[in-house]
């Protein structure tokens, strides 16, 4: 591989790192509270809200059903309107943004559905308001499942950081198009496959690490 190569996946594993570090941050802020509204809100819950959990229910499903690559050009009106732009690795960040949250209010939900309900049925009978038992029964029980659940996130967010790259998003899967593809250079393209593949196995020692060490039982 030439020297001049080696910049290029330094620049654009970066940009990776940047474009999934960002997004989930952002995801999260708003996944996490929708997870756990999409449970508490199901029937037999304690903020049981059928209507409710049905119309948050069907966005979200409605959303997960688009493809990626059809969604990241479906919102480049909104992206331009929020980043000024359509192409670019901070462009990127809007679709894989909007893409994730509701796959993470998905997963937290899942994680939560784990917790014993005897737990909350305890809690509800000493007394504890719903807002306690999120933040000191589910939260707490679930968070070594919640931990696993977000490193899936991570690690599909890392896919389609690099499907970004084909719309001109940056990152490792713009290199491999317009470098290893478009002109005829397998070494980068098995280069970039290469980082990819240890970029998500890194991802996910670390997140089974954090899980076990979040679990306290």
């Amino acid at each position: 591989m030439s020297a001049e190569i080696l910049p290029l996946l330094s620049k654009a594993l970066g940009e990776t790192v940047y474009m999934v570090a960002v997004s989930m941050a952002l995801a999260s802020i708003i996944g996490v509270p929708l997870g756990i509204l999409l449970h508490t809100t199901e029937r037999g819950q304690i903020l049981e809200n059928a209507p409710l959990n049905k119309i948050i229910g069907s966005v979200v499903n409605a959303i997960r059903s688009i493809p990626f690559i059809i969604l990241m050009v479906a919102i480049i009106p909104l992206t331009r309107f929020l980043v000024g732009s359509a192409i670019g690795t901070t462009a990127a960040i809007v679709p894989l943004v909007v893409a994730s949250i509701p796959f993470i209010g998905r997963q937290v939900e899942t994680s939560l559905k784990e917790v014993p309900a005897g737990l909350v049925e305890a809690a509800l009978a000493m007394g504890a308001t719903p807002a306690q038992i999120i933040s000191k029964v589910l939260l707490p029980e679930a968070l070594p499942s919640i931990v696993s659940q977000l490193t899936t996130v991570i690690i599909a967010l890392v896919g389609e950081s690099a499907m970004a790259g084909a719309i001109g998003g940056g990152g490792l899967g713009d290199l491999a198009i317009r470098y290893g593809y478009q002109r005829f250079r397998p070494e980068v393209m098995i280069a970039t496959v290469v980082i990819l593949i240890v970029l998500v196995q890194a991802v996910q020692f670390l997140g089974n690490a954090l899980a076990r060490r979040s679990n306290k039982r």
